[in-house]
């Protein structure tokens, strides 16, 4: 922009097509919720991340990862589970984007239903660098289970250094908190917990919900 004095030409010309952001540091991520149907019966698809991974390892999620530069959300989900699972583009089918995630630690995940053909689910070959092992529970499983939820509070820690006489507040401030909640589910020797089950939990109500219009 030149140094000359504002007008509304110029404010203008500066938002023309400009797409709308995240204010601050944000990361963004998709996931493929996978639904694979055997014998009749529907089954949600879990992974466990290898135990070498820095972040989780070991823990239950779906596939998924960072969305990458000019890639959409739906893209990133749909490569994410070609490369976790080893399996072809053509084997996924998009059902919906179901509901976002929005966290506390500055990242969004965008969350897609899809669908993984019995046949694909057999030629499975994981990529051992990112997932350790995958499994299945049926969907009627989770839609009737109840899981254990624990409310965490979500509280500011602001430094002693905080600088409240510039704000002129002498009794300092009541800082907003927030609330997440943790969800977790039991299914043989596995535990989906975090937000892996959160996801899991709110799939279960939305389905539930409609059953019971």
């Amino acid at each position: 922009m030149n140094k000359s004095k504002l007008n509304l030409n110029i404010i203008e010309d500066t938002f023309k097509n400009r797409k709308p952001n995240a204010v601050g540091t944000y990361s963004y991520f998709s996931v493929m919720v996978p639904l694979v149907e055997k014998e009749g019966e529907i089954y949600l698809l879990y992974e466990v991340r290898a135990d070498s991974l820095k972040r989780q390892p070991g823990e239950v999620c779906f596939p998924g990862g960072a969305i990458e530069k000019n890639e959409s959300r739906r893209q990133c989900a749909i490569r994410e589970t070609r490369e976790e699972l080893g399996i072809r583009k053509k084997d996924i089918r998009i059902i919906a984007e179901i509901d976002t995630l929005y966290t506390y630690s500055n990242f969004t995940m965008y969350c897609y239903l899809g669908q993984i053909s019995y046949e694909a689910f057999c030629n499975v070959k994981i990529n051992p660098e990112e997932v350790k092992e995958i499994f299945l529970v049926p969907l009627e499983y989770i839609t009737k289970e109840t899981p254990f939820i624990y409310n965490m509070d979500v509280i500011p820690e602001i430094g002693s250094d905080f600088p409240y006489n510039m704000l002129k507040l002498s009794n300092g401030y009541n800082w907003r908190r927030g609330k997440s909640q943790v969800p977790i589910y039991t299914y043989k020797d596995k535990v989906i917990w975090g937000l892996t089950a959160r996801i899991t939990h709110n799939l279960a109500s939305i389905i539930n919900s409609k059953s019971s219009e």
